[in-house]
């Protein structure tokens, strides 16, 4: 993951915010909710498709990796004025443990999320302020 956003500053034009459940049934539900929300915003179906992918990576991380509270965020905006969606998902930072699922895998059936984040996303990066971390990702949207 990239920071470039000191070069390319993000203007937001709408904003939607969404507290999860610290449980792994959280991923459907941001994943439900984020598909309504985008279709409001008349985001076409492939980049729907793609922040689908990357809404359920960053809430499965928050969920097996960080602490609660968990929140979905997506923001409408433009980048060098081309329209994107932010998706990010804010936590109460680093787990002491991994989560139950996480834990009952062996170490090559998980791990993959932040490359799947990258090559979807035309930007992202990790914030970490106060204990609380946020995992965020631009995407190109038409």
């Amino acid at each position: 993951m990239t920071d470039r956003t000191a070069s390319t500053p993000t203007v937001h034009t709408e904003v939607f915010v969404c507290e999860l459940d610290h449980r792994a049934s959280s991923v459907a539900t941001a994943r439900h909710t984020a598909r309504t929300v985008l279709a409001g915003w008349s985001v076409d179906e492939d980049a729907v498709y793609d922040a689908m992918l990357i809404v359920s990576e960053l809430v499965t991380n928050a969920v097996e990796h960080a602490l609660p509270p968990v929140a979905l965020h997506l923001c409408r905006g433009r980048v060098q004025g081309r329209p994107v969606i932010r998706i990010k998902v804010t936590d109460g930072g680093a787990a002491p443990h991994p989560g139950p699922w996480t834990a009952s895998c062996q170490p090559d059936e998980h791990g993959r999320g932040g490359g799947i984040v990258s090559m979807l996303g035309i930007d992202s990066s990790v914030d970490t302020r106060d204990g609380e971390s946020g995992q965020w990702a631009d995407l190109a949207a038409a």
